[in-house]
């Protein structure tokens, strides 16, 4: 890999680790609201239900099934950018690396 390459991948890159903060920021939000529905859901149901208190949170719990899954895609979705994150560091660390490596070659 020539300099002129190895510089646009590290560009490259960073613009595309930027972008992550951004986008784990929305996602976080979205999780919360997910989690707070759930919540709402699940309470509402609860104190709307008759029978022992196991029956109202098996109740409450079925009642907020859709809103649970809808959180556990919106954690997903989070858990997934943290990682992507994590793969473009670990690409620039690489790519910086490398970087080194040419540098000290050309020197010799």
């Amino acid at each position: 890999m020539n300099p002129l390459d190895l510089t646009k991948t590290i560009a490259d890159l960073t613009a595309e680790n930027s972008k992550g903060s951004e986008a784990l920021y929305t996602a976080e939000i979205e999780l919360a609201h997910a989690e707070n529905r759930l919540d709402l859901i699940e309470q509402k149901a609860f104190i709307r239900s008759q029978g022992t208190v196991a029956d109202r949170t098996a109740l409450a719990r079925l009642e907020a099934s859709q809103a649970r899954l809808e959180r556990d895609i919106a954690k997903a979705s989070a858990n997934r950018i943290r990682i992507k994150i994590r793969s473009l560091e670990t690409a620039i660390m690489a790519s910086a690396t490398q970087a080194k490596l040419l540098a000290a070659e050309m020197k010799l």
